[in-house]
This record gives structure tokens, C-alpha cells and sequence, in this order.
């Protein structure tokens, strides 16, 4: 646990190139380049995608967030998800800069979900969510994972997309719960080629 921990908080901490770096070798190791299904738009639906976050500050945001991962039906244990989540920003904040924060619990136990998904919420404010570049955070992607390999895999591709794409100009424009799962699914796409 503390070694994956320490993982992920390297993880969000990385710069660009080293994030492409690292994806690159969990790749390679994890052979799942050319696997199909490996990327993450497959791990969104539109159940679990919210436009229109109301919360003013991180707590609310937190709570938001839980509750609509809730709303998939594959959370067992949803105050368990949130007090993991509380525990893991006051351990350093999931925010990873240019609007975007990959929340996600501190540890990973199989029992907390039915399978592993990402809930996306865009909030109508921007929140204050101690990202290093110091602006404030709308784009949260809450990456609920069964598997601890594949969670860092997911952390891993979840940035380089929200940094080397035009993913958050996309989901800015987005009107509705389908148009952010094509904005992802395009982003991908491009990123792959």
C-alpha cells in the first residue's frame, strides 16, 4: 500500500515528458499497447458524468464526486470511497494543473468496487484544489480501480491526455454526457496515431 502510495503521488507529480516516459514502460510491461480495450474512454459512461458540479470547495466536491460514482452501481462501500478520497488529498492534492484533478482513493481494495470506471465531473466553478501551477481546478476524473497496476496505467493516460491534447478545451465545450465521452474517446484516438 505505501509503495503504491508513493507511486502515484510521483505519478501526479511527474512533468510531460516523464509522464510519457512512464506510460511508455507500463506499456511495454503491462503489453497492453496492442490489446484492444486498453485505453481508458472505454471506462466511462454517461451515468456516471456530470456537467454541471455545484459544489463551492474541495469537501463538497468530494461528496459530489463519491455520489455520482455512486450512481454507476458498482460502488460497494460509498462513505468508505469518500473518506478514502478525504485521506488521499490531505496527503497531497490529486490536482495536476491546467484545470484538471485525477481524484482518486489512497489505496485500492478489491472489495470497493465491481469493476474498475471513471466518473468525470466538470464544475460550473472553478475550485481552489492546490494544483502546483495555483489555478483553480474544473475538470474532475475520479478513477475507481480493482486492479493497482492498472490504476497507475490509468492515472498515467488520464494525464498525458489532459496535457497533450486539446481534452479540456473539448469537455469545455461539452454540452452533454455523450459529447464528453466522444471528447475522450477522440482525444485518445489522437493521441494513439
Amino acid at each position: 500500500r505505501v509503495l503504491d502510495e508513493w507511486a502515484q503521488r510521483n505519478l501526479l507529480a511527474a512533468g510531460v515528458r516523464d509522464l510519457h516516459e512512464q506510460h511508455r514502460v507500463m506499456m511495454v510491461e503491462q503489453r497492453r499497447a496492442h490489446q484492444p480495450g486498453w485505453g481508458v474512454a472505454e471506462l466511462f459512461s454517461a451515468d456516471t458524468i456530470d456537467l454541471a458540479l455545484g459544489a463551492k470547495a474541495k469537501a463538497g466536491l468530494l461528496r459530489d464526486m463519491t455520489d455520482l460514482a455512486n450512481r454507476g452501481g458498482k460502488v460497494y462501500d460509498e462513505e468508505g470511497l469518500f473518506k478514502e478520497l478525504v485521506a488521499r488529498e490531505e496527503a497531497a492534492s490529486t490536482a495536476i494543473g491546467e484545470g484538471v484533478a485525477l481524484l482518486h482513493p489512497r489505496f485500492h481494495d478489491p472489495y470497493m468496487f465491481e469493476e474498475s470506471f471513471i466518473a468525470y465531473g466538470r464544475s460550473d466553478r472553478p475550485i481552489f484544489f492546490g494544483a502546483a501551477d495555483g489555478e483553480a481546478t474544473r475538470h474532475f476524473f475520479l478513477v475507481c480501480s480493482t486492479d493497482h497496476e492498472m490504476h497507475l496505467h490509468i492515472l498515467a493516460r488520464l494525464a498525458i491526455l489532459a496535457h497533450g491534447t486539446d481534452l479540456v478545451e473539448r469537455l469545455d465545450a461539452a454540452q452533454t454526457a455523450d459529447d464528453a465521452l466522444s471528447a475522450v474517446a477522440a482525444c485518445e484516438t489522437s493521441y494513439r496515431t
